[in-house]
Protein backbone atom coordinates (compact mmCIF):
# COMPACT_ATOMS: atom_id res chain seq x y z
CA UNK A 1 0.00 0.00 0.00
CA UNK A 2 1.48 3.32 -0.98
CA UNK A 3 -1.48 5.86 -0.06
CA UNK A 4 -4.57 4.56 1.47
CA UNK A 5 -3.14 3.10 5.02
CA UNK A 6 -4.47 6.89 6.60
CA UNK A 7 -7.27 6.67 5.16
CA UNK A 8 -8.53 3.24 6.04
CA UNK A 9 -7.25 4.38 9.87
CA UNK A 10 -9.95 6.88 9.21
CA UNK A 11 -12.55 4.30 8.14
CA UNK A 12 -11.67 1.99 10.84
CA UNK A 13 -11.75 4.46 13.74
CA UNK A 14 -15.42 6.04 12.67
CA UNK A 15 -16.96 2.56 12.03
CA UNK A 16 -15.58 1.92 15.81
CA UNK A 17 -17.34 5.49 17.22
CA UNK A 18 -20.37 4.26 15.27
CA UNK A 19 -19.94 0.85 16.31
CA UNK A 20 -19.35 1.45 20.34
CA UNK A 21 -21.21 4.13 22.03
CA UNK A 22 -19.63 4.48 25.38
CA UNK A 23 -16.39 5.67 24.08
CA UNK A 24 -14.49 7.68 27.13
CA UNK A 25 -12.57 9.60 24.70
CA UNK A 26 -13.48 12.71 21.91
CA UNK A 27 -14.16 11.71 18.71
CA UNK A 28 -11.26 13.55 17.68
CA UNK A 29 -8.59 11.89 19.54
CA UNK A 30 -10.26 8.42 18.32
CA UNK A 31 -10.05 9.45 14.88
CA UNK A 32 -6.30 10.75 15.39
CA UNK A 33 -5.32 7.57 16.71
CA UNK A 34 -6.82 5.33 14.42
CA UNK A 35 -5.25 6.93 11.78
CA UNK A 36 -2.10 7.49 13.60
CA UNK A 37 -2.14 3.78 14.35
CA UNK A 38 -2.43 3.12 10.46
CA UNK A 39 0.98 4.34 9.37
CA UNK A 40 3.00 4.24 12.42
CA UNK A 41 4.11 0.66 11.08
CA UNK A 42 5.87 2.92 8.09
CA UNK A 43 7.63 4.94 11.02
CA UNK A 44 10.37 2.32 10.10
CA UNK A 45 11.32 4.05 6.58
CA UNK A 46 13.05 6.75 8.55
CA UNK A 47 15.58 3.94 9.99
CA UNK A 48 15.09 2.30 6.35
CA UNK A 49 16.70 4.85 4.68
CA UNK A 50 18.73 7.03 7.33
CA UNK A 51 20.67 4.26 9.27
CA UNK A 52 19.71 0.76 7.33
CA UNK A 53 20.14 2.52 4.17
CA UNK A 54 18.20 0.21 2.38
CA UNK A 55 19.95 -3.67 3.35
CA UNK A 56 16.54 -5.18 4.56
CA UNK A 57 12.87 -4.80 3.38
CA UNK A 58 11.52 -2.57 6.26
CA UNK A 59 8.69 -5.47 6.34
CA UNK A 60 11.31 -7.21 7.92
CA UNK A 61 11.29 -4.71 11.11
CA UNK A 62 9.24 -5.35 14.16
CA UNK A 63 7.13 -2.72 13.23
CA UNK A 64 5.59 -4.68 10.53
CA UNK A 65 5.40 -7.87 12.54
CA UNK A 66 1.76 -8.98 13.18
CA UNK A 67 2.78 -10.44 16.60
CA UNK A 68 3.72 -6.77 17.42
CA UNK A 69 0.22 -5.58 16.70
CA UNK A 70 -1.65 -8.76 17.95
CA UNK A 71 0.04 -8.38 21.81
CA UNK A 72 -0.78 -4.23 21.74
CA UNK A 73 -4.27 -5.11 21.06
CA UNK A 74 -4.78 -8.06 23.12
CA UNK A 75 -2.78 -5.68 26.12
CA UNK A 76 -4.98 -2.43 25.31
CA UNK A 77 -8.31 -4.70 25.13
CA UNK A 78 -7.35 -6.07 28.63
CA UNK A 79 -6.38 -2.18 29.58
CA UNK A 80 -10.05 -1.71 28.40
CA UNK A 81 -12.01 -4.25 30.57
CA UNK A 82 -9.84 -3.96 34.09
CA UNK A 83 -10.81 0.51 33.49
CA UNK A 84 -13.36 1.10 31.22
CA UNK A 85 -13.24 4.29 31.21
CA UNK A 86 -9.57 4.78 31.04
CA UNK A 87 -8.36 7.39 28.11
CA UNK A 88 -4.99 5.40 27.21
CA UNK A 89 -6.34 2.40 26.73
CA UNK A 90 -9.08 3.12 24.52
CA UNK A 91 -6.38 5.20 22.54
CA UNK A 92 -3.81 2.47 22.37
CA UNK A 93 -6.82 0.26 21.26
CA UNK A 94 -7.73 2.19 17.95
CA UNK A 95 -3.82 2.64 17.69
CA UNK A 96 -2.80 -1.14 17.79
CA UNK A 97 -6.17 -1.71 15.41
CA UNK A 98 -4.98 0.77 12.71
CA UNK A 99 -1.38 -0.72 13.26
CA UNK A 100 -2.63 -4.45 12.52
CA UNK A 101 -4.86 -2.75 9.92
CA UNK A 102 -1.88 -1.29 7.95
CA UNK A 103 -0.29 -5.02 8.23
CA UNK A 104 -3.29 -6.69 6.90
CA UNK A 105 -3.36 -3.78 3.91
CA UNK A 106 0.80 -4.56 3.34
CA UNK A 107 -0.21 -8.51 2.84
CA UNK A 108 -2.53 -7.58 -0.09
CA UNK A 109 0.60 -6.77 -2.80
CA UNK A 110 4.00 -6.54 0.25
CA UNK A 111 5.69 -8.86 1.85
CA UNK A 112 4.78 -9.53 5.30
CA UNK A 113 6.42 -11.74 7.25
CA UNK A 114 3.14 -13.16 9.18
CA UNK A 115 4.66 -16.02 11.84
CA UNK A 116 8.35 -13.64 12.82
CA UNK A 117 9.93 -14.12 14.61
CA UNK A 118 9.48 -17.83 14.75
CA UNK A 119 9.47 -18.30 10.62
CA UNK A 120 11.51 -16.47 8.30
CA UNK A 121 8.69 -16.82 5.62
CA UNK A 122 7.18 -13.60 3.70
CA UNK A 123 3.52 -13.88 2.42
CA UNK A 124 1.62 -11.50 -0.29
CA UNK A 125 -1.62 -12.29 -2.04
CA UNK A 126 -0.56 -10.90 -4.86
CA UNK A 127 3.41 -10.40 -6.61
CA UNK A 128 3.56 -6.96 -8.24
CA UNK A 129 6.22 -7.49 -11.26
CA UNK A 130 9.24 -4.83 -11.27
CA UNK A 131 8.56 -3.62 -14.55
CA UNK A 132 9.59 0.38 -14.03
CA UNK A 133 11.92 2.72 -12.12
CA UNK A 134 11.41 4.41 -9.86
CA UNK A 135 10.01 0.96 -7.93
CA UNK A 136 6.33 2.81 -6.62
CA UNK A 137 5.37 3.32 -10.33
CA UNK A 138 4.83 -0.46 -10.90
CA UNK A 139 2.31 -0.27 -7.47
CA UNK A 140 1.03 2.50 -9.20
CA UNK A 141 0.42 0.86 -12.70
CA UNK A 142 -0.94 -2.17 -11.27
CA UNK A 143 -4.09 -3.14 -10.65
CA UNK A 144 -4.31 -3.64 -6.50
CA UNK A 145 -3.55 0.74 -6.61
CA UNK A 146 -7.28 0.80 -7.86
CA UNK A 147 -8.16 -1.04 -4.50
CA UNK A 148 -6.42 1.96 -2.97
CA UNK A 149 -8.05 4.53 -4.80
CA UNK A 150 -11.13 2.57 -3.21
CA UNK A 151 -10.46 3.16 0.25
CA UNK A 152 -9.37 6.67 -0.22
CA UNK A 153 -12.73 7.01 -1.88
CA UNK A 154 -14.76 5.24 0.72
CA UNK A 155 -12.31 7.38 2.91
CA UNK A 156 -13.65 11.15 1.65
CA UNK A 157 -17.07 9.72 1.49
CA UNK A 158 -17.20 8.96 4.99
CA UNK A 159 -15.71 12.32 5.59
CA UNK A 160 -18.16 13.93 3.87
CA UNK A 161 -21.37 11.61 5.28
CA UNK A 162 -19.62 12.71 8.85
CA UNK A 163 -19.79 16.12 8.43
CA UNK A 164 -23.02 16.70 6.35
CA UNK A 165 -24.36 14.87 9.65
CA UNK A 166 -22.87 17.43 12.29
CA UNK A 167 -24.01 19.99 10.01
CA UNK A 168 -27.64 18.92 9.69
CA UNK A 169 -27.41 18.73 13.59
CA UNK A 170 -26.52 21.84 14.51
Amino acid sequence: MLIAHLPSGYILATYLLERVRNVPVKASWVIAAGMLGAVAPDFDMLYFFFVDHGQVHHHRYISHWPLLWLCLTALSLGWCWLARTSVVGWLLLVFSLGGFLHVILDTLAGDIWWLAPFVDQRYTLVTVPARFKPWWLNYMAHWTFVIELSICAWACLRFWRRRQALVSAA
